[in-house]
């Protein structure tokens, strides 16, 4: 296995076990930039190193730095953790071990970035966030683990709370690569055709209407008779009344919403 350590940005991507310090030898000057501090940096680039992600990343679009947490833990055993003040079960992540990771990757960073910390207690990520992050040169993003961090590193570096939904991963890794993708494909030249960004879900704040292709008929169900009749206008006027019905149905608190907006 080759000691050269893994990069992205004009780099071939290619499967390696060594940790990932995927910036630190080409910052591309226009490129979008994601760290992510982590205990488990050979989980990146993950699925974003694949498809049209994966691709972006090797045209240098974008670019992916894994910050590994465990070099910066205390003690001869690079200790990260200890447990809550307090008492309780698990263990927290150090303030000192979690500072010394983030000063570290300010000074790696091109530009200054948003600090986000994966957390089910955050604000819920949606379409409207990820078009903001889009907007930014890029991002810091701090995966937990265990019974999650210290307070004080929050409040210390203003650092905002995202969640991914209702419910409680391992740690933020995923997390991570979900706000990751999701903010990557808005990128300029990432998907090559903007229009398909602006007929998905939440693009409008309805749920995108079913899509159909070839065959035309398929275990006896067809294909909806105004998708191949070539009318531009009623295909549009199909496809707005199919995204408001479903909203109604699947997500009444999008047409709440939606409601609220127009009054």
């Amino acid at each position: 296995m080759s000691d050269t350590p893994r990069s992205h940005g004009r780099k071939s991507i290619s499967a390696s076990l060594q940790p990932r310090d995927l910036m630190a030898e080409n910052r591309l000057a226009h490129a979008w930039a994601a760290q992510v501090i982590t205990l488990f940096p050979n989980a990146f680039p993950g699925v974003l190193g694949e498809s049209l992600t994966g691709r972006a990343l090797k045209d240098g679009l974008w670019q992916l730095e894994a910050i590994d947490l465990r070099p910066f833990g205390v003690g001869k055993h690079r200790n990260v953790d200890d447990t809550p003040a307090g008492g309780g079960a698990g263990m927290v992540l150090r303030a000192d071990v979690l500072s010394a990771a983030i000063e570290h990757a300010r000074k790696q960073a091109r530009n200054p970035l948003k600090l986000i910390y994966l957390s089910p207690r955050g604000r819920p990520f949606d379409q409207a966030m990820a078009r903001s992050f889009a907007a930014l040169p890029g991002l810091t993003l701090l995966c937990g683990r265990f019974e999650g961090v210290d307070q004080r590193v929050l409040d210390h570096y203003a650092i905002e709370e995202v969640s991914l939904g209702d419910y409680v991963l391992t740690g933020g890794e995923l997390a991570a690569q979900a706000v990751i993708d999701a903010t990557v494909r808005l990128l300029p030249g990432v998907l090559g055709n903007a229009a398909s960004t602006e007929e998905e879900s939440f693009s409008n704040g309805l749920l995108e209407h079913p899509q159909f292709t070839r065959p035309a008929e398929w275990q006896g169900r067809t294909i909806p008779d105004v998708l191949m009749s070539g009318n531009h206008g009623e295909i549009a006027k199909w496809r707005r009344a199919q995204s408001e019905a479903l909203t109604q149905l699947r997500r009444p608190d999008l047409w709440a919403a939606r409601d609220k907006d127009k009054g």
